[in-house]
């Protein structure tokens, strides 16, 4: 992926961030799924070749997302209340891009 490639993904991926920051409340808070629905969802093996990362994404939108227990939801009590913010979800994006290994 190039420079240009990653920004272009990238800007896209912190949009649907920021949207689902903004819409969490449109999400239901458990999923409407029974176990093992995504396995069935999913091709029987990995593609030959790398897909685009809008196909990507894509995928995570349809698959994932209406798969998940939304932890950010203000009705998810169930552990603990929201702990991702926005400066905490970027401060991750940074630590992330660092890579540092933490090791002896």
């Amino acid at each position: 992926m190039s420079p240009e490639e990653f920004r272009a993904a990238a800007h896209q991926v912190v949009d649907w961030m920021a949207d689902y920051l903004r819409d969490i409340r449109q999400y239901p808070v458990f999923p409407d799924v029974e176990p093992g629905a995504l396995v069935d969802r999913l091709p029987a093996a990995g593609p030959e070749h790398g897909e685009p990362m809008s196909a990507i994404l894509e995928d995570f939108k349809k698959l994932i997302v209406p798969g998940i227990t939304h932890w950010n939801h203000p009705r998810f009590h169930a552990y603990f209340s929201t702990s991702a913010s926005g400066p905490g979800i970027l401060g991750e994006m940074l630590a992330a891009t660092l890579n540092v290994q933490h090791m002896l």
